[in-house]
């Protein structure tokens, strides 16, 4: 993903509107060349400093006359996402200029051409400090700044698969940029409606749903709304975003915080706008929803089995969609719900959530810190730490109270 200095963005503020930075294939149909270039750029440049690339880069559009200088910025930075570099994690980097330094200092100053006032060859001192030190100038020169990000060379870079996927990937970039400074987003939907709202429960949106006309309305809290980790929060809506535009049948508006702060606009999209997606590959938005499945396992438990988000709850302008479905083999079945760690208003719009479904028999996994802000169902929440343990779901399961047979 890009970061905010990456962003370019037009505002319609007559419309409230802002439009995302967009490569077309009408416009710029001869940006394939480009990014043909820029990628063979990479993958030919292995033992080339970051900077050495970042450079060619810019040379290979400095003829452009349509390409600020933050889109081959933001070229930059989504070839580096595809690139591995050397790091310096144990400070080699700085021991080493010590030691050269210490060398080359007793020979202060060097000069290409010694005279008789500048009396020490840089070639002849570099031979020092190689003999000193037991390696090539070279080897010594690669090494000598390997701490510094500019400096860092090239290891291996994955391709892209095309070059038209490389423009596609800068043009949904550019809406994640926007969705930084996201204050809510509202997507409608007709189809999907479980992929979505997994997706954003992978990445930990405070979402809420309701049914709306012949399909489902789901709201998102956007970063710019939430009190604590801003950042965090606004890279995992941009996160969401690919697996969003992976769906069927959507509409999405995003209310948006203009830079400066002084106005409020809307970024509109649709599933027919024709943005690449992808789905996240990851089936747990937790650690502890991933640790609890893993350890239940496939088998029955007791007689129980567990399910991954088998049941949809609709009543009246509110829609659940538990975590896991338990069903036993004499017919039972409790929905579960594992609940984290989330804002004290999202808390409280969860349990009224909840209180409307009071008919079915649903089970709370709930945070320690949170167990407070649930009221007893048909089942007591069950308290946690770190992990959820399946003994103690068994034990709430197997209690008479709640049970429907």
């Amino acid at each position: 993903m890009l970061s905010k200095e990456h962003g370019i963005a037009e505002y319609d503020f007559g419309a409230r509107l802002i439009i995302p930075d967009r490569l077309t294939r009408h416009a710029h149909a001869h940006y394939l060349k480009y990014a043909r270039q820029v990628i063979h750029l990479y993958a030919n440049g292995r033992g080339k400093t970051r900077r050495e690339l970042h450079t060619a880069v810019q040379e290979i559009f400095s003829d452009e006359p349509d390409c600020p200088v933050r889109r081959i910025a933001a070229f930059c930075k989504l070839l580096d996402e595809n690139a591995n570099y050397d790091t310096d994690r144990r400070g080699a980097a700085a021991a080493l200029r010590r030691k050269v330094f210490g060398i080359a200092g007793k020979f202060h100053p060097l000069v290409e051409q010694p005279d008789n006032l500048f009396e020490s060859s840089e070639m002849l001192v570099k031979q020092k400090i190689s003999d000193a030190l037991g390696m090539p100038w070279e080897q010594i020169d690669q090494r000598l700044f390997g701490d510094v990000i500019e400096f860092q060379r090239l290891r291996e870079f994955q391709e892209p698969e095309s070059p038209a996927l490389l423009l596609a990937r800068y043009n949904v970039a550019q809406l994640q940029v926007v969705l930084y400074d996201a204050i809510d987003m509202t997507i409608r939907v007709k189809n999907d409606l479980k992929l979505i709202v997994r997706q954003a429960k992978l990445t930990q949106l405070m979402h809420r749903i309701r049914p709306y006309g012949d399909g489902y309305e789901i709201h998102l809290d956007g970063p710019a709304s939430v009190l604590r980790q801003t950042r965090r929060y606004g890279i995992a809506m941009a996160k969401f975003l690919p697996s969003l535009l992976s769906c069927r049948d959507w509409k999405m508006r995003a209310r948006v915080q203009a830079r400066g702060g002084n106005w409020i606009v809307d970024l509109h999209l649709t599933s027919t706008d024709g943005f690449r997606g992808q789905v996240e590959s990851r089936d747990f938005d937790s650690s502890v929803e991933e640790q609890f499945a893993k350890n239940w396992g496939p088998e029955p438990r007791e007689g129980w089995t567990l399910h991954r988000e088998a049941t949809i709850l609709h009543r009246g302008q509110k829609t659940f969609i538990p975590d896991f479905s338990l069903r036993h083999l004499d017919g039972r079945e409790v929905l579960f719900e594992i609940v984290g760690f989330w804002t004290p208003e999202y808390l409280t719009a969860k349990a009224a959530t909840l209180e409307t479904f009071t008919e079915h028999d649903i089970l709370l996994a709930v945070a320690d810190v949170n167990v407070a802000r649930f009221p007893m169902f048909q089942r007591a929440p069950i308290g946690y730490k770190k992990s959820l343990s399946v003994a103690s779901v068994l034990r709430a399961l197997n209690e008479t109270t709640g049970n429907k047979l």
